[in-house]
């Protein structure tokens, strides 16, 4: 029987973290990772003990900011990223998994909190119909390997 990869592994549980998110417009996931190991999770959405947004305003979502982005939520790899700082772990030289390619207000963080890896699924750009992936261009010049990642079909076992 093969066995998935670690890549795998994490990218499923992001993808599954993203029901999680109280989003009406998108729902993203992060699983933040060392030596294969977890070190923190996270999914979009406002701050805790705020509003969730698919309670409070089910049909069109939060009120927009001055650039239509939400005005309460917090990106997932924002959350996860929060979380291990806010517990001490150390994330100098992890890996990031998300299910949107980072922002670029997100990438910034995800720099300068040493992050060496990122992988993601969807894109950010074609998500927003922008001209590009600005926090993958971002990552990329300053160092951090982003990959995009692509499901691997699955191997029947063999009986």
């Amino acid at each position: 029987m093969s066995k998935p990869s670690f890549d795998d592994i994490y990218m499923e549980l992001a993808e599954n973290l993203a029901k999680r998110s109280h989003c009406v417009k998108a729902q993203v996931g992060a699983v933040l990772t060392k030596d294969t190991r977890i070190v923190s999770l996270g999914y979009n959405g406002p701050p805790a003990g705020t509003h969730n947004c698919d309670e409070e305003w089910p049909g069109e979502g939060c009120p927009r900011d001055s650039k239509g982005s939400c005005s309460l939520a917090l990106h997932a790899e924002q959350n996860a990223i929060l979380y291990a700082a806010k517990n001490n772990f150390s994330i100098e030289g992890s890996t990031l998994y998300v299910t949107l390619s980072p922002c670029i207000a997100c990438a910034r963080v995800i720099f300068s909190v040493g992050i060496r890896k990122v992988y993601y699924m969807h894109s950010y750009a074609e998500y927003k119909k922008i001209a590009s992936d600005e926090g993958v261009d971002f990552l990329k010049k300053f160092g951090v390997d982003v990959v995009r990642y692509t499901k691997k079909p699955a191997i029947p076992a063999a009986i």
